[in-house]
């Protein structure tokens, strides 16, 4: 049985950007089971309220759910972890951001960071001082086939090296904590934004590491304003679904009309196509 979700992150309201991957992830589960999972392990940044705010967005979009909503911040990733650490796959790093990009050759504008050069690989017992715990990545090109964006490919090692799973300040990072999520939810298909591409070969290796196989993806069309081509932000505050709302527009309309402009192969979506 199909399985699939919407998974957003409660650090501003919903705009136009967040419902098209929510749009087109509920169309593709219909006759399936469609999860609500609420990703908030980054507390500093979660804006109190928002999440009955966004559950509202949803409801209004004629967006319903058959599972959920869960919190990743009631979920443990320990065990997640003691995998791969059991497997060779994690190690303890104790290396600084400054530290890194001072030995690190220039990222590119799609990555999140210089590559990690590997200074502590190997590296197996616990610091006493403060540490992040690092995915040991496997060489090679890893392939995407893309039900909306087609293939993508991505050598991890060469482009972003062994990523951090779990930060300094003890805070499981996003890469591990949806891999975890998606395997112990079932998930058959992964419906997200265009942006989160550039992770999904990332994450790929860490499904196989843990044991499971992945599952499909498809990754939507970015929302861009038709001004500049900008990719629409929380913190723009424009073209949110309260301020749509607020102006009387028909929510499962607007759902149906997302829903096929995402279902579209493309890169971008201007935002006067939607409007």
């Amino acid at each position: 049985m199909y399985r699939g979700r919407y998974a957003p992150s409660p650090t501003g309201p919903l705009h136009l950007g967040n419902a098209l991957a929510a749009a087109v992830a509920f169309r593709r589960a219909r006759g399936g089971a469609f999860v609500l999972r609420v990703e908030d392990l980054d507390r500093p940044r979660c804006v109190p309220g928002m999440v009955e705010r966004q559950l509202e967005d949803l409801r209004w979009l004629g967006i319903t759910w058959s599972e959920g909503p869960f919190f990743q911040s009631e979920r443990s990733y320990d065990a997640a972890i003691a995998a791969l650490f059991a497997a060779g796959r994690a190690y303890y790093c104790t290396c600084s951001r400054k530290q890194i990009a001072a030995v690190s050759a220039p990222h590119g504008p799609a990555d999140d960071g210089p590559r990690y050069p590997g200074t502590c690989r190997g590296r197996i017992e616990k610091p006493s001082g403060r540490y992040a715990v690092r995915f040991l990545v496997e060489p090679g090109v890893v392939r995407v086939d893309d039900a909306l964006q087609g293939p993508f490919e991505q050598d991890v090692d060469a482009s972003v090296g062994d990523f951090v799973i779990a930060r300094a300040d003890g805070v499981v990072a996003y890469q591990l904590a949806v891999v975890a999520d998606d395997i112990a939810m079932q998930m058959t298909e992964v419906v997200r934004g265009g942006d989160l591409l550039y992770s999904t070969p990332r994450q790929i290796q860490l499904f196989e590491a843990l044991g499971a196989a992945p599952p499909a993806f498809a990754h939507t069309p970015l929302v861009v304003a038709e001004k500049d081509g900008t990719k629409l932000s929380k913190r723009d505050g424009g073209h949110t679904l309260e301020g749509l709302r607020a102006r009387g527009v028909d929510g499962p309309a607007l759902r149906d009309r997302m829903a096929a402009l995402g279902s579209e192969k493309r890169a971008t979506i201007a935002l006067d196509e939607i409007i």
